[in-house]
């Protein structure tokens, strides 16, 4: 019977002693520090220039609409859509021996009348366009328009022709026009004669907002934030662990930031190897590294 009884013991001692292991070698396994892997990327000296965005259209800069003051009947059309006129040439003649003369030099885009026809007061009888004279016009809303005034320079780009062109701020109005609950003010941009530029074409205009030279940057994508929402990046610390540094950004363009404080040049910064190096547009990106996170 006592011997059966240190069997039963000895067996209750092996299995207890069993669990704890097991549970050590758990909990070693689920509450140690992850063995995380990391790519790098080196801080540079660089500049970076900050762009206000908007969305336009190709207009023309001079355009003619000729309306009927009253009631008038056409005897003859001295043009046709597509010809090329003169100021000071006569377009129309009415029954009553009136002449309805040109006002800019241009091409007829539209003639809305014919012949021995009768018209109502304020018909759009004809249209002349100076297509060798255009414009940008875009709309800007009311909490950018104080970064526009006149003289301004910018750059254009014209998608449907793939032209980039640079032209300064002509005018910007002074009323603005309510859409949608917000107020939006127009604003026009002079551009040079172009052949394979056509009104109405849409535009991106961009104008330069902010700009820093001689500054170290980082790509966007390695920069984390914190609870508070104050930004820090990943650097190596003492026995190969990785610690949060703090840093104090500046401007940036979209893809790189300006660090003012926390990382120097030529410094490298850690990331997790989740994101992708070709997101980064530093050639550094790439080796794995394995560290230990504090």
């Amino acid at each position: 019977m006592d011997k059966k009884r240190k069997k039963n013991k000895r067996a209750w001692i092996i299995t207890g002693t069993l669990a704890v292991l097991i549970s050590i070698m758990v909990s070693y396994y689920f509450l140690r520090p992850a063995n995380l892997s990391y790519r790098k990327v080196k801080a540079r000296t660089g500049s970076i220039a900050a762009y206000y965005s908007f969305s336009g259209n190709v207009a023309s800069k001079k355009r003619q609409s000729v309306f009927s003051e009253k009631a008038i009947q056409i005897s003859r059309i001295n043009t046709e859509r597509g010809q090329e006129v003169k100021a000071g040439d006569v377009l129309l003649v009415t029954a009553d021996g009136d002449e309805l003369i040109a006002e800019i030099d241009g091409e007829v885009a539209l003639i809305n009348v014919q012949e021995n026809k009768q018209v109502m007061p304020g018909t759009l009888l004809i249209e002349i366009v100076d297509y060798n004279e255009l414009k940008v016009v875009f709309k800007v809303d009311e909490y950018d328009v104080n970064a526009l005034s006149t003289g301004k320079e910018a750059i254009i780009h014209i998608p449907a022709v793939k032209k980039e062109l640079k032209g300064n701020i002509r005018e910007i109005s002074k009323e603005g026009r309510i859409e949608n609950g917000v107020t939006f003010y127009t604003a026009s941009i002079d551009i040079k004669q172009d052949e394979s530029i056509r009104t109405g074409m849409s535009a991106e205009i961009r104008l330069l907002s902010e700009k820093a030279e001689n500054i170290v940057v980082l790509p966007m994508d390695v920069i984390r934030f914190d609870d508070q929402n104050q930004p820090y990046v990943l650097k190596a610390g003492e026995k190969n662990k990785v610690i949060k540094q703090s840093i104090v950004t500046g401007i940036n363009d979209g893809i790189y930031v300006e660090i003012r404080s926390g990382v120097t040049d030529g410094e490298e910064v850690f990331y997790e190897n989740d994101l992708k190096p070709e997101a980064l547009l530093f050639p550094e990106g790439g080796k794995n590294i394995r560290l230990n996170p504090r």
